[in-house]
């Protein structure tokens, strides 16, 4: 008969030494009360590349905080002007205006205390703090027109000075669209050697940038086709603000009386699903443009403007406004549109309509034209591209660009055109800071035969050559400096200048 022993196994020895430390420890923070320093856990906008739509970041904290000690002590480096709010233990900061473009920011926070180490006599500082994002780089799209990118889509990244063609050689740009991520661009294009205008294709063509840090950008340069044009000619085209819809203007090519609007959802994830284009059953129209919630179109229609519903049967306009031709542009929230009246006398005004309310106010009425706005996203400002008709026998049209204050109704004057430049398109960069705009050179000695890869502005004149210039926007808060601003040539051949967003 055996006699069994019972032994603390090696394993067994280690696991009873831990217990016993770990006692102790706890024993001891017990004691001491609670001393660990508070931190924060999650920072929303950590090595993030953000847009313009992106306007608030969160901090999340280990503890709730003394919201007052965080305010005073949170620091970003360069400054960026915004509001606070907090839900427990977040904490949100809304920026005033856009950030800057190009630009690396650094969020420190550091001597903050938690809610209740006053309370308690103790000044339980935070762990020091510090966090970093991107804002995306400041990029331009262009058509080309030197001889080397003629006709082609070009982008240019001004913070790294770098271009990039992105359409092949036997491809004629005539318009285009980004996609709000940056990702990809909408555009309508000939084959060279095709002398129709009114031939156009839809195409989606990736720009090698990808929206998110994190994800890897798609190849740059790769074409897909979107629309063909066998049975019909795509004409004017709008892309939705949240990139999801096309609406597009469409001829039959046998029947010119067959004329309207289609809208097709655009699938941004796979560009190998395709979707088939649906008509909008309504009167005709001329211009148009997306609303900003994405869901229906503003087009001139009759003697008025009417909203129409992005679904099939849109006989029933939302709204109608008869006493307006067109809608020039809406504000980013939808709340404000800048809209055209024709009057009698020949004279156009531009009126600002508060969407929900109703309310007009004249912003300017003018002899001359209307060809251009943009409401700014980081001011109560609005950007417009007007014409003045010049004295004389001659009918001459002088363009000019002009900053509306939407407050005190003001205009300043930014610059003047050359006469005779009514192909000018401009664009306001994303972060409100630059204006983007073309100077078109006509080919005034036409050849005795069409040529087929001939560029041409939106009214058919032939384009020679086209300069884009930049106009810094900072210094417009600043009722002195106006006219000292000047604006600066870049090193590109080119027209229809379009900032990415």
């Amino acid at each position: 008969m055996t006699t069994s022993k019972t032994f603390f196994q090696p394993v067994d020895r280690v696991a009873i030494g831990l217990m016993l430390i770990l006692s102790l420890l706890i024993g001891l923070l017990m004691l001491q009360g609670d001393a660990v320093k508070p931190s924060v856990r999650h920072f929303s906008w950590q090595n993030q590349r953000i847009g313009a739509d992106e306007t608030s970041f969160t901090l999340t904290f280990s503890r709730p905080m003394d919201a007052k000690s965080v305010e005073e002590n949170i620091k970003i480096d360069p400054p960026l002007a915004g509001k606070v709010s907090w839900a427990g233990r977040r904490m949100a900061y809304t920026l005033m205006t856009p950030a800057p473009y190009g630009t690396t920011y650094k969020v420190q926070l550091q001597g903050a205390r938690d809610k209740f180490s006053e309370k308690e006599g103790k000044n339980r500082q935070i762990q020091p703090f510090t966090g970093s994002f991107h804002t995306r780089d400041r990029i331009i799209l262009y058509i080309g027109a030197d001889q080397q990118d003629k006709g082609r889509l070009v982008l240019y990244n001004l913070t790294q000075e770098r271009k990039m063609v992105l359409t092949p050689k036997d491809l004629l740009v005539m318009d285009f669209k980004p996609f709000p991520n940056g990702e990809k661009i909408l555009f309508s294009a000939r084959k060279v050697g095709n002398q129709d205008l009114l031939s156009t294709v839809l195409y989606t063509v990736t720009t090698g940038i990808s929206a998110q840090s994190e994800k890897q950008a798609e190849p740059l340069g790769r074409v897909d086709l979107l629309l063909d044009n066998k049975e019909y000619q795509n004409l004017k085209f709008d892309l939705s603000p949240d990139g999801q819809t096309l609406v597009v203007q469409r001829g039959k090519k046998d029947d010119p009386g067959d004329f309207g609007l289609w809208f097709m959802p655009v699938n941004n994830k796979n560009s190998q699903e395709k979707y088939t284009p649906k008509r909008l059953k309504s009167q005709p129209g001329g211009d148009f443009i997306i609303t900003p919630d994405s869901k229906a179109v503003a087009v001139a229609q009759g003697q008025g403007a009417a909203i129409l519903p992005l679904q099939p049967d849109a006989s029933k306009p939302l709204d109608f406004l008869p006493q307006f031709g067109l809608v020039q542009a809406f504000s980013k929230d939808g709340s404000q549109a800048a809209m055209v009246r024709f009057n009698t006398d020949y004279t156009r005004e531009l009126v600002l309509v508060t969407t929900n309310q109703g309310v007009q106010r004249q912003l300017l009425r003018t002899k001359g034209s209307i060809l251009s706005c943009q409401f700014d996203t980081a001011s109560p400002t609005i950007y417009c591209l007007l014409t003045q008709l010049l004295p004389g026998e001659l009918y001459q049209e002088q363009p000019y660009l002009v900053a509306i204050d939407l407050k005190s109704m003001q205009q300043k004057p930014l610059l003047a055109l050359p006469p005779d430049q009514r192909n000018v398109q401009m664009s306001l960069a994303p972060d409100g800071l630059g204006l983007l705009f073309d100077q078109v050179v006509p080919q005034t000695i036409l050849p005795e035969s069409p040529q087929a890869n001939m560029l041409v502005t939106d009214d058919g004149q032939p384009i020679a050559s086209s300069s884009l210039w930049l106009m810094p926007l900072l210094p417009i808060s600043d009722p002195a400096a106006i006219y000292e601003i000047k604006p600066q040539q870049l090193p590109i051949v080119g027209f229809h200048p379009r900032w990415l967003p």
